[in-house]
């Protein structure tokens, strides 16, 4: 016969085994996702804090169940900063071309400006400003 009859997944009548099923469980997800790291380590920790009274025979255990999981794998983009001279104020657009400067053609087949404007409003925009006149448009 044992000194010590403890089973610790039967403690608080298996409360112990459910908390350590449920990290388990955060632990299975993460590896699943496809947004993280395959190969990182997972733990999971099971924490047990004894707290004895002053006559030492009857002691108080706290049974905690943590998991440290791999995080997300980092998604980068480039982002094109800059001030209005016009209106002073600043401005920030993330660039969708891959090139500052460059047009590019989205997936519907329109062009757009390397923030991911719609080219045809911006010159249409710029025309209304624009004081030039055009004589090939006014012949008609």
């Amino acid at each position: 016969m044992k000194n010590i009859d403890i089973n610790i997944l039967q403690l608080a009548q298996g409360a112990v085994q459910e908390k350590l099923d449920r990290e388990f469980e955060k632990v299975f997800e993460n590896i699943q996702d496809p947004n993280v790291n395959a190969t990182a380590k997972r733990t999971i920790t099971l924490k047990i804090d004894l707290v004895p009274d002053d006559v030492r025979q009857v002691v108080k255990t706290n049974v905690t169940a943590t998991s440290k999981l791999a995080p997300t794998d980092p998604v980068t983009t480039t982002i094109l900063t800059g001030k209005d001279l016009t209106t002073n104020k600043i401005e920030a657009r993330e660039l969708q071309s891959g090139v500052p400067g460059q047009t590019y053609i989205d997936e519907k087949g329109d062009l757009r400006t390397d923030t991911g404007e719609p080219v045809d409003v911006i010159e249409k925009e710029t025309r209304k400003k624009s004081k030039v006149i055009d004589l090939q448009e006014k012949r008609g």
